[in-house]
């Protein structure tokens, strides 16, 4: 089934859609077997793309956007090209791709691009691979991730308002802009890159709480050097909010009605139409069953949508990976994390295999227009490794003498309040509270808990409080006045849209009671679990695991490899939630609620040899640690 609100209806007014607009445009949509050009056709660049009547022109010619959403920070960077190129093969002319500010600049002050975020070395081989780009930078992307890939120490101004012209917001995103647009300048079209247009922003028309907002953005992009083509891009009942004058309006699929045309053909006359988010998908949420599409009602569209001449952009063509903390959540129906997966029912598979979906359109473009022929890649290869039955583990608490010194605070501190990373605020993972309390029945969290906290009391495990739970009862204990209070509070990801990221703080965000009275005087650890963090080295503490191990716990194997480690996943069977490491790097949160079943591991990540995995699990331990040569996703709705 489909996954938007009204998903059924929308299928039918887009398909209604389509045939009106193919009577409207009849004369006026440009044919199936237009030219369609590609970098290596243009050796004159000085026009660029531009919307010419009710069509799409790159230097002069006609040119039919087909495109498809890949984004270098959910793929290895090894795999960069083979995916490219797979895009190439498939039949498409133009890769799109956002760029997440959060992961840049998770420091204020501090930038990043080099390694899996080099985008100008992916940029660079989508041109090597003849492939177009349109670009989308931001600030906000949306894209699934926390906070909508804005980094989280914007948060630690209490007045913050996000995604509007406050000082406070502008400010970061001018010294931000000044970073990253003039890398991405030189590599325009008509400086010869592959830009061909570029995102201004992501879907403002259904945010929308500053009308200056969105002129701003274009300035700031304008000033610092693009001219090539701009345009906005909204679902069917917010383009006029997210509109700009003299940019080009696009749609997303979601709400889709005959009344979008109309609204775009008022907006900008006749001019053609790009369906800059083509999806019969969206992301998994944990305890959800698994998203679905209908393949053959996708390819139905993309054919209709070819005969009346509309360009499209598939998201995704290839999903990938929420590696680490980088998933956010959604808050449509209650909080949502995001899965670790974002295979997203892709043309492409999580690891980069083919699809029977890429096969059928492949085929279909192939038939339509004119393909440049080039060696396509070999299917990617799985392997399933040997259980591990051999493993270590050390409490939380074996750990906690062993870590930074905490930090102390009558009152709790949200992550982004506290004193760490250059003052800079915990952005992902886990906080320790620790408080001591004498008498009490009743815990109220008031619902300050974001998002899911486990109570401890001496080191036992009493129950969860999180967004939907804000009570726990406590046994008292005749024998020992001073007990320790601990809560473990998992940041699981901020709201990825909507008004309420504004609001996104994580951890503790205002006093917990104890019968009604606040409790005070807290040591706070931060556990953000770096890499840094798990590669460093503890004292020999640790035991081995012959029984079940209740967390929270650090859990320590080694697998060996041949000399080509090839792709696996990992199978959480047996373990109940936690994060899980290979060489230090996060692969993601696993949680038994499904429907998400393994963990991909890309082979460039194996050495060759012997492999350290580390597992943090908050609950309960398994005895072993399984493989499977292919992803496990959970049943489809």
């Amino acid at each position: 089934m489909w996954t938007f609100p009204g998903r059924t209806e929308c299928i039918l007014c887009l398909s209604s859609a389509l045939s009106v607009m193919a009577l409207l445009n009849h004369n006026q949509m440009p044919r199936l077997n237009q030219t369609h050009l590609t970098p290596f056709h243009l050796l004159i660049r000085t026009v660029g793309l531009r919307a010419e009547g009710s069509q799409f022109t790159l230097e002069g010619f006609p040119f039919q956007i087909i495109s498809g959403t890949m984004n270098y920070f959910h793929l290895p960077r090894q795999y960069w090209r083979s995916s490219l190129q797979k895009m190439q093969a498939c039949g498409f002319n133009t890769l799109t791709t956002y760029i997440p500010w959060n992961l840049h600049e998770p420091v204020m002050n501090r930038f990043y691009f080099t390694e899996n975020l080099d985008f100008i070395a992916f940029i660079t081989m989508t041109s090597e691979v003849d492939l177009w780009v349109i670009l989308c930078p931001g600030p906000y992307i949306g894209s699934d991730l926390d906070l909508g890939g804005l980094p989280s120490w914007l948060l630690k101004d209490p007045k913050m308002k996000l995604r509007t012209t406050y000082k406070g917001f502008t400010k970061a995103v001018n010294w931000y802009f000044d970073q990253l647009i003039p890398k991405i300048a030189q590599f325009q079209y008509k400086k010869g890159g592959p830009i061909i247009a570029m995102q201004v922003e992501n879907e403002y028309g259904s945010y929308h709480m500053d009308r200056k907002y969105m002129s701003y953005v274009k300035t700031a992009l304008v000033s610092r050097g693009i001219t090539e083509l701009l345009m906005t891009a909204d679902d069917g009942l917010e383009l006029r909010r997210g509109h700009l004058k003299k940019v080009l309006a696009t749609v997303h699929m979601k709400n889709i009605q005959i009344e979008t045309y109309k609204e775009l053909s008022s907006l900008r006359g006749s001019s053609p139409i790009l369906m800059m988010v083509y999806t019969a998908d969206s992301s998994d949420t944990w305890g959800t069953a698994r998203q679905s599409r209908d393949p053959q009602m996708l390819m139905k569209d993309v054919c209709e949508m070819f005969k009346i001449g509309f360009s499209l952009n598939f998201y995704m063509f290839q999903g990938g990976t929420n590696f680490g903390f980088t998933g956010g959540a959604h808050s449509s129906q209650g909080y949502l994390p995001v899965a670790t997966t974002y295979d997203y029912s892709a043309l492409l598979k999580e690891n980069g295999e083919y699809t029977p979906e890429y096969l059928a359109f492949q085929q279909f473009f192939h038939s339509v227009r004119e393909v440049p022929r080039y060696l396509q890649p070999k299917s990617t290869q799985a392997t399933a490794y040997e259980s591990l039955t051999s493993l270590q583990f050390m409490t939380l608490w074996g750990i906690l003498p062993f870590l930074d010194q905490p930090i102390k605070s009558v009152k709790p501190l949200s992550m982004e309040q506290l004193p760490v990373n250059q003052g800079n605020g915990q952005s992902y993972g886990y906080t320790l509270y620790e408080t001591v309390i004498s008498t009490g029945d009743l815990l109220t969290s008031s619902s300050h808990i974001h998002d899911r906290g486990q109570v401890f009391l001496d080191n036992k495990y009493i129950g969860v409080l999180d967004h939907s739970k804000d009570q726990l009862s406590i046994v008292k204990n005749q024998t020992k006045k001073n007990r320790i209070l601990r809560i473990l509070v998992e940041n699981q990801g901020r709201l990825s849209f909507g008004p309420n990221i504004n609001k996104e703080r994580k951890g503790l965000t205002g006093d917990i009671y104890l019968d009604n009275y606040p409790t005070r005087k807290f040591k706070i650890c931060s556990l953000e679990l770096k890499s840094a963090f798990i590669q460093r080295k503890f004292p020999s503490f640790w035991k081995p695991v012959t029984k079940k191990i209740q967390g929270p716990a650090f859990f320590l194997s080694f697998l060996r490899t041949g000399d080509f480690p090839q792709d696996t996943f990992i199978k959480v069977q047996g373990w109940r939630k936690g994060v899980i490491f290979i060489n230090g790097q996060n692969l993601g949160r696993y949680w038994n609620k499904g429907p998400q079943e393994t963990l991909y591991i890309p082979g460039p990540w194996l050495h060759p040899g012997i492999n350290e995995i580390m597992m943090f699990e908050e609950l309960e331990g398994g005895l072993k640690i399984h493989f499977s040569r292919e992803a496990k996703l959970g049943m489809a709705c």
